[in-house]
């Protein structure tokens, strides 16, 4: 089956219009070198001032990681899904051998900024990289033509995992794999959405949802996907984000909160993994 971009219509989250819209967020000191993520700071001296070199590096990282628990991806096709500027999907093409990656963002100010900053690499490589408008709900391409898919930080704005995840299933080869890195909720607390949203403004106004990670984890396996597995990355995430922002933000500001969402037990960092079946998923080509 083909499937026609509706991106147009698909409606943007306010607060996600809001905050990716008119501020280049990848430029800014607080992210830096093009990515929008908390960081993968494992290996880094935390104990030392933090340099912005520092910074570039715990986002490279965190792609490194996440793209490391696809491997082998050589000759592969792949699709990130909330690209952002596409710091990411340079990595992934350049450092982990894909043959062709297709970065896929419902902004269209964030595509446009990708298109601009990679435009190199799109002139140089036009066959192996692309840029969409697409939403994780209503992805805007053809059955099985992924080998891979992953998304870094982006599930937090999807407002409907069981959508996104009958789409990954949809749009990955049979055998294809899928890595989705973002913060959520550790287990079924009914009132760890309330009490996220007390201390985090993010998640007060929409921008954040409070997704659990048990949540993500049933809609992959409902939509069919294989062997998911859910891994906490947080103690490599939240104590070098939280150093980050200490040359920023006084503590008991709100950013600095999600450390202490982390230890209260409310909030973590986790990869999850799984995987399309080899044999036809029911309900999907």
């Amino acid at each position: 089956m083909t499937r026609r971009s509706r991106a147009a219509q698909h409606p943007i989250p306010p607060q996600v219009r809001e905050t990716y819209g008119p501020t280049d967020l990848g430029s800014m000191p607080l992210f830096g070198g093009g990515f929008i993520n908390f960081g993968h700071w494992q290996g880094i001296d935390l104990d030392q001032p933090l340099s912005e070199h520092d910074r570039i590096s715990s986002q490279q990282a965190m792609y490194r990681r996440v793209l490391g628990t696809l491997a082998p991806t050589a000759g592969l096709r792949a699709l990130e899904v909330g690209c952002g500027l596409g710091a990411g999907a340079a990595v992934a093409l350049e450092e982990h051998g894909f043959a062709h990656v297709t970065g896929m963002d419902i902004h269209p100010q964030q595509l446009e900024r990708a298109g601009q900053a990679n435009a190199g690499l799109l002139a140089l490589r036009p066959e192996r990289l692309r840029f969409v408008r697409g939403a994780a709900e209503d992805m805007p391409f053809d059955d099985g033509g992924f080998d891979c898919l992953y998304s870094v930080e982006a599930a937090q704005h999807f407002r409907d995992l069981g959508a996104f995840a009958q789409q990954t299933a949809r749009v990955l080869r049979p055998g294809g794999r899928v890595v989705v890195a973002s913060f959520f909720v550790p287990g079924a607390d009914p009132a760890a959405a309330g009490r996220l949203a007390g201390m985090l403004h993010t998640f007060a106004d929409g921008l954040d949802v409070a997704h659990t990670v048990p949540a993500l984890v049933g809609s992959l396996e409902r939509a069919g996907l294989a062997h998911v597995r859910a891994d906490s990355i947080g103690a490599s995430v939240w104590p070098g984000w939280d150093r980050w922002l200490a040359g920023m933000w006084e503590p008991g500001t709100w950013p600095r909160n999600f450390l202490r969402a982390f230890e209260d037990g409310i909030l973590d960092y986790f990869t999850v993994t799984a995987q399309r079946p080899e044999d036809p998923v029911p309900g999907i080509a």
